[in-house]
């Protein structure tokens, strides 16, 4: 393995001078410095983790807790993409990431344990239940924490704007005439409760009346759910002329039970989805939905991370917001 001697030896410079070289100091000349790099890129130097993590007091490794009980884990393509924006803008600061659980080989720990096991310098929660103990632990530890999509007190969150992408999406519906909305709400979380609100908000402010027995609750990326409770919606005497589905996931499941039924969206039957999967679009009819910006969500929680980590006295806890986008589809009438 080479070493900074090493390459001292070659360059006939100090080691000091090398380390320098090496981890951007400022006394060290710009010809120098490239002198110094293009010989360790040529010798195959790496710097040691262990080394580097005694000296500076960080192992530059940021921890995700990411679990999903429904198992679609990463095929689920909201926080696919959102994950994937994270790593990227990780690795461009120059930090790896390591997925966190509760068991390392046969050794069984808790989640904050593992977190402590790894020496990560920060952990992302996303798409896990913020309720449980595991969670708590770290929200409660001495870990530089980021949420996505939910918010604890003096913790920084990214969120999305969940609120207002249904709210847009009612008002779209609306516009186009439907006046009796069913919504197929997600499973009980914080994302369903901003859902659900931005959607009786943007009712009630369109003089739509919120009828209870249309407010339905059903489960997030799951299909055979939606297909069950879509098929009792569709049994309805006054039959809703236009569903709302947890996600554009799901509304795969409703569809099939809308077709199933012998009717057709959106002849028949209108339909709404969330989240702007790309599948969405190759559908007949493509889905009216809301696209969340995955990108922007990844990117701002990685910064915002490596910031608390980095910097530490001025980064302040806080709560981002990003706004997504409505794609008008195909799959609601306009009712005249």
């Amino acid at each position: 393995m080479v070493s900074l001697k090493d390459i001292s030896v070659r360059c006939g410079v100090s080691v000091a001078t090398v380390s320098k070289a090496l981890n951007g100091h400022k006394d060290v000349s710009e010809a120098t410095r490239e002198r110094l790099l293009k010989a360790a890129k040529e010798m195959g130097y790496f710097p040691n983790s262990q080394a580097r993590a005694l000296k500076t007091n960080k192992t530059l490794n940021l921890g995700v807790m990411f679990s999903d009980d429904a198992g679609s884990g990463l095929t689920h393509e909201f926080f696919a993409k959102v994950l994937n924006s994270f790593k990227t803008e990780a690795e461009k600061a120059g930090y790896d990431i390591t997925f966190i659980n509760k068991n390392v080989g046969k050794q069984k720990m808790s989640t904050y344990e593992h977190c402590k096991y790894r020496n990560v310098d920060g952990v992302v929660i996303a798409c896990t239940d913020f309720t449980s103990q595991d969670v708590y632990e770290i929200i409660n530890g001495d870990i530089p924490v980021v949420t996505i999509d939910h918010i604890f007190d003096c913790r920084t969150a990214v969120m999305s704007n969940n609120e207002k992408g249904m709210e847009e999406l009612v008002n779209y519906a609306a516009d186009m005439g439907h006046r009796r909305i069913a919504y197929i709400q997600g499973n009980r979380s914080a994302v369903a409760e901003r859902r659900q609100a931005g959607f009786c908000k943007a009712c009630m402010s369109r003089g739509i009346e919120v009828d209870p027995e249309l407010l339905v609750m059903g489960d997030y990326h799951n299909p055979d759910r939606t297909y069950e409770l879509t098929k009792k919606i569709l049994g309805m005497k006054d039959r809703p002329t236009c569903i709302f589905m947890p996600d554009d996931y799901s509304a795969m499941g409703g569809l099939r039970a809308i077709s199933d039924a012998g009717l057709s969206v959106p002849d028949d039957v209108s339909v709404v989805g969330y989240d702007g999967i790309a599948y969405a679009q190759l559908l007949s009819p493509n889905l009216t939905t809301y696209l969340q910006d995955t990108q922007a969500i990844g990117t701002a929680a990685a910064k915002q991370l490596i910031s608390l980590i980095e910097n530490p006295q001025t980064t302040f806890t806080e709560v981002i917001t990003v706004d997504g986008q409505l794609i008008e589809g195909s799959s609601v009438r306009k009712i005249t």
